[in-house]
């Protein structure tokens, strides 16, 4: 047999599963059930078995994620009714033929519809039942004990072989502390070391199966705890978080009003910044709300500020910064000269520049010349920062107060708030008013500098733009799941790297005293996946215990003198 003087990597097929030992090491490194050829004619009790295993096999629970992934296309392309009633009616009367198809699948509630809810309810049952057995499994593993070495190490994917002068008890020992020392788990066995390493990967897999089950209880937790409002609030003005004060509100399913954290703030002051020159003109730079915070029903005003992507965090609400924009001061007279109407109107951005649009309402106190009560309304479009005379139409060239102007067209009648039909406050309903007109009898309308006055026709009154003010609008919401959500991603994630990065493998030592009374030293390995790793692990390996126990050179057969040339 010839040596080397030092260690050397083979790589030979693998074991033939002639060899029980042989094929008991490498079958307990697979743990992959197998599958099921159905139920046949074994009854009730075997149709539920087999119906179990294969809900709980992990085939099924990936098919059981897509279609879940599936499912929450249409609430993203179709209008959900929690989120927006109105836009679902807007979609009904636009797409009037598929309104009956959309319906019978509950496409308008997808989050909360029966097949939905199947779905999501499936792969909750899946997963628990994919994760209880395995973690069994996984503590049986952790128990257990490495398997000893076959009888033939030289037929392993990876092994390396050499004599040494050491005897097999000190190799065996030098083995074990350097094993153990890689964080191997050893066993000793009849003139042999056996090691294995790699268990995190299956207490990652583990981990990633326990995260989705914990995102998805999260995701149900805070669809029916979550709640999301948003208000407008005008400089000056303020918010208490209740029900009442919401411009708007969308509930989870058992979110409970008195979930809502006590809290008020008042907007004290709205700075805007933009860039003045170069080609990012107009562009915004910052955004802050400078508001007065009061919690709970007796606590202490403090001086908050609010930016985009730094919400207020409020007793596990926050109160997100969403828009901004102006609010054209209006007041209007009567006949008589009395003012019947004095108020800051939001109107809402139509571009970058804030040119805004609007509506001013005048319900009640006005009386034409005759007497009589009326309603007035005026269409308004409002622009920060005006062309010029000549120079445009009413667009803004820039989002800052420049050159405001404001465009009012006037119409007197019903405004139809009393019909008892919710109205968008941002929008004038006129099919039961007529328009004022001028002398020459066209529409009325006319464009206004702050402090400029509108004169109603045949004496009916004025309207003046008293100045203009600021407002911006908050979002408060309430996710109490999100903080466990996050936690479940990234522990996911962590979990899938440790299954897919840590490899299970096996390194065995086997050292006997040869028939010269030289010690033979044998190491082997063998991953559960082939991994080009593997060898180059057993090749280090081999070089720090060749180090302890250095080979020794084969004895050199002498020839005879008559074979000499």
């Amino acid at each position: 047999m010839s040596t080397t003087d030092k260690a050397s990597t083979e790589t030979s097929p693998e074991p033939s599963p002639a060899d029980p030992s042989e094929a008991a090491a490498g079958s307990q490194l697979s743990t992959a059930p197998v599958e099921d050829s159905g139920p046949v004619g074994i009854g009730v009790i075997g149709w539920v078995r087999w119906f179990w295993r294969q809900l709980t096999s992990m085939r099924v629970a990936l098919i059981l994620l897509f279609l879940l992934s599936l499912g929450a296309i249409p609430g993203s392309l179709v209008p959900q009714t929690d989120v927006d009633a109105l836009k679902v009616a807007q979609w009904k009367k636009d797409n009037p033929s598929f309104v009956g198809v959309a319906e019978a699948f509950q496409l308008f509630d997808v989050y909360s519809s029966v097949w939905f809810s199947a779905i999501y309810l499936l792969l909750f049952v899946s997963l628990i039942g994919c994760i209880v057995p395995r973690a069994w499994q996984f503590v049986g593993q952790l128990r257990g004990r490495p398997p000893g070495a076959p009888k033939r190490l030289d037929r392993l994917p990876a092994h390396t072989t050499w004599r040494t002068d050491k005897t097999p008890d000190e190799v065996l020992s030098y083995a074990r502390t350097l094993l153990a020392g890689k964080r191997f788990r050893t066993e000793d066995g009849s003139g042999t070391v056996a090691a294995e390493k790699g268990y995190l990967r299956e207490a990652g897999n583990l981990l990633f199966h326990v995260a989705l089950i914990v995102m998805l209880v999260a995701f149900a937790w805070g669809q029916y705890f979550k709640s999301e409002g948003g208000k407008l609030v005008l400089r000056g003005s303020g918010f208490s978080n209740t029900l009442t004060q919401y411009d708007d509100f969308k509930p989870g399913t058992l979110f409970h009003p008195d979930d809502l954290p006590p809290f008020s703030f008042t907007l004290d002051r709205f700075d805007a910044t933009y860039e003045m020159s170069g080609p990012q003109r107009g562009t915004p730079r910052d955004f802050k709300a400078h508001v007065t915070l009061t919690e709970g029903a007796h606590g202490k005003p403090e001086k908050r500020e609010i930016q985009v992507n730094e919400p207020l965090e409020i007793d596990g609400s926050k109160v997100y910064l969403l828009g901004h924009g102006y609010a054209p001061i209006i007041s209007v007279t009567d006949s008589t000269g009395k003012v019947v109407y004095k108020d800051a109107v939001p109107v809402l951005p139509q571009d970058g520049n804030l040119t805004s649009t609007g509506a001013v309402k005048v319900t009640d106190g006005y009386k034409d010349k005759d007497g009589k009560a009326e309603q007035l309304g005026f269409t308004a479009v409002f622009v920060p920062t005006f062309a010029g005379e000549g120079k445009g139409t009413m667009f803004s060239q820039f989002p800052a107060l420049l050159n405001p102007q404001l465009m009012l067209n006037a119409w007197h009648g019903s405004l139809g708030v009393d019909s008892g039909l919710p109205q968008n406050v941002y929008r004038l309903e006129t099919s039961k008013m007529e328009m004022f007109k001028d002398e020459s009898g066209q529409q009325l309308i006319k464009r206004l500098a702050p402090g400029e006055t509108m004169d109603l026709p045949n004496g009916a009154g004025t309207v003046k733009f008293e100045g203009i003010e600021r407002w911006a609008t908050f979002s408060v919401t309430q996710q109490p799941g999100s903080g466990l959500a996050l936690a479940g991603a990234i522990a996911a994630i962590a979990g899938l790297a440790g299954s897919l990065f840590i490899q299970r493998r096996r390194i065995w030592v086997r050292a006997v005293e040869g028939k010269d009374g030289v010690t033979v030293v044998e190491m082997a390995g063998l991953g559960r996946s082939e991994s080009a790793k593997l060898p180059e692990e057993l090749a280090d390996l081999a070089a720090m215990l060749h180090q302890q126990a250095p080979s020794v050179s084969d004895p050199v057969e002498e020839t005879p003198e008559g074979e000499r040339g």
